[in-house]
């Protein structure tokens, strides 16, 4: 994920046979969340997947070869909706707009999956490298976009999102949420912003 929580893996192509019913997919990915924030990646089968889906496993592996690829893409694709950047018209507005986001996706069932995930990772470089490449990359390509208009209006300059002031804009969430599991909320966000990332990025000016 970004700083700690993220490039985006194009949809995987069925495996022949009928026609893909999109309303399946989002049922399918709802089961997965759930199912990841209750008994973790580890545990989890696609036997499970498809009880809790409501489906037949032959509908899951039309669109998933593995269980790897079902998580990674449902994990990806769900936090693409999380990070829908808004063009405020300054730097301050669009962070506060990301964070926010950020923190709502912390608290939601996607966040418990992507918790979840974090502790396989440590064992499998596979899904490690997965992760990069898919949710790890939808968030830093958001946070990319925010330093990227921010440079347009001449509020940073050039090389932002490499900069530890970037970085910092979420590390401190992340470290809350991962590790000391404190509360996670806008007003922690918005003075996280106010008395350390801003400060930070005025610096560099």
């Amino acid at each position: 994920m970004p700083a700690a929580v993220l490039a985006e893996q194009p949809p995987r192509a069925g495996r022949g046979g009928r026609p893909r019913d999109p309303s399946r997919d989002d049922v399918i990915r709802a089961a997965i969340l759930r199912l990841l924030g209750e008994v973790g990646y580890g545990a989890l089968t696609m036997d499970a997947v498809a009880a809790e889906a409501g489906v037949g496993k032959a509908t899951i592996y039309r669109r998933w070869r593995t269980k790897q690829d079902l998580v990674v893409d449902t994990v990806s694709e769900v936090n693409r909706a999380w990070t829908v950047t808004a063009d405020t018209g300054s730097l301050e507005g669009d962070l506060r707009s990301l964070v926010h986001r950020m923190v709502e996706m912390m608290a939601s069932p996607v966040g418990a999956a992507t918790r979840s995930l974090l502790a396989a990772m440590q064992h499998e470089h596979a899904l490690a490298e997965a992760f990069r490449e898919g949710p790890l990359a939808v968030w830093r390509r958001a946070y990319d976009q925010t330093w990227e208009r921010a440079q347009a209006r001449g509020e940073v300059g050039p090389g932002l999102p490499q900069s530890i002031p970037a970085e910092a804009t979420t590390a401190l969430f992340v470290q809350r949420w991962l590790v000391t599991r404190e509360p996670v909320d806008t007003a922690y966000a918005d003075e996280v912003l106010q008395t350390v990332v801003l400060p930070l990025v005025r610096g560099t000016r």
